[in-house]
């Protein structure tokens, strides 16, 4: 990815603008925020600590985190990272909080509350009001909140879908030659959504998301070598690409490498290998690894049997809305 601000592009594509202006409408009332909850004030902070200090820390933290989301990087994983990042500063998440209350001014601490509500930081969880907050600005041009915005209608469970912002927010995203637009574009391709199906638009834009370093880009087109999705079935691809991920530090590559192992995709069957990559992945809190190594446990699959484990991961899994988990945990309990 190219060294940009995240708001050093302007989305000058009217088609987006308009979906943007007309979802902006849902929320047309929320131009004044309400910075009220707690009653805080700019007096809570430490008088050491200057205006100027917090606007780089928070443009900072927000490209920080635009970062590791662009990469493709677990969610949690960028949540801790930030928290992280802010600690170092010698700032405690109140005073952050506060002043994110008091100075929504810029379209960087908008989208920055919007994460903090959006992941229940120092405040209660509400996402929401996230949302609100995200489209907010996403009108102001701010790619955070845009790629958030984007994400939460293509995955998420928090919003009724807009489809046709999604394509269009990922379209310039990938125009920007930001790798996770690119990906998200070719899910789009990939799935209908938004626009037609085309199997070898998906290939091109995974693909190219791939080679700009996104982890979730990678594993994409793992599938797509594995179930021959705009090219040519080649399950050594599909080993080479998870692999690959895992070594740059993709926690979804470990698990998805740890099925390749278990079922003999692209190398020889090892349940041993299986085991731990799902084990490790699980313990990173990854639903579909916590699942996995249930199953594992479950039918005694390549390790001893334990029913009780079986039981504590899907229920790990089914916490974090794994359906799978919360199918097997109704049978089980049976």
């Amino acid at each position: 990815m190219s060294n940009k601000q995240i708001n050093s592009k302007n989305i000058n594509s009217s088609n987006t603008n308009n979906l943007l202006q007309k979802f902006s409408q849902v929320v047309q009332n929320f131009n004044k925020i309400n910075i009220i909850e707690i009653e805080p004030t700019i007096k809570n902070i430490k008088n050491y600590i200057f205006d100027g200090d917090f606007n780089i820390v928070i443009d900072e933290l927000v490209n920080l985190i635009f970062n590791e989301i662009n990469k493709g990087d677990d969610t949690n994983v960028t949540k801790q990272q930030a928290l992280d990042y802010i600690n170092n500063q010698m700032i405690t998440l109140q005073e952050i909080y506060i002043w994110l209350l008091n100075n929504q001014n810029n379209s960087n601490s908008i989208c920055l509350l919007g994460y903090f509500n959006y992941h229940g930081i120092e405040t209660k969880l509400n996402k929401q009001k996230a949302i609100e907050l995200y489209q907010k600005s996403a009108v102001l041009e701010n790619k955070l909140a845009q790629l958030n915005l984007a994400n939460e209608h293509l995955y998420g469970k928090s919003v009724i879908k807009n489809y046709n912002l999604a394509f269009e927010l990922s379209k310039k995203l990938a125009e920007d030659e930001y790798a996770s637009g690119m990906n998200n574009l070719g899910f789009c391709y990939d799935t209908g959504t938004g626009t037609a199906f085309d199997e070898e638009k998906a290939f091109e834009f995974y693909q190219k998301a791939a080679e700009l370093g996104n982890f979730k880009g990678m594993v994409n087109l793992g599938w797509c070598y594995y179930e021959g999705i705009g090219t040519n079935i080649n399950e050594e691809k599909t080993f080479e690409l998870y692999q690959k991920a895992v070594d740059l530090g993709s926690l979804y590559g470990i698990s998805n490498l740890g099925w390749c192992y278990n079922k003999g995709i692209g190398t020889e069957i090892n349940k041993q290998k299986a085991f731990e990559l799902y084990q490790k992945a699980a313990n990173l809190e990854n639903d579909i690894a916590q699942y996995c190594l249930a199953l594992m446990y479950e039918i005694g699959d390549g390790i001893e049997k334990d029913i009780d484990q079986a039981i504590y991961w899907y229920k790990k899994s089914a916490a974090q809305g794994h359906q799978s988990s919360k199918n097997k945990l109704k049978k089980i309990c049976k």
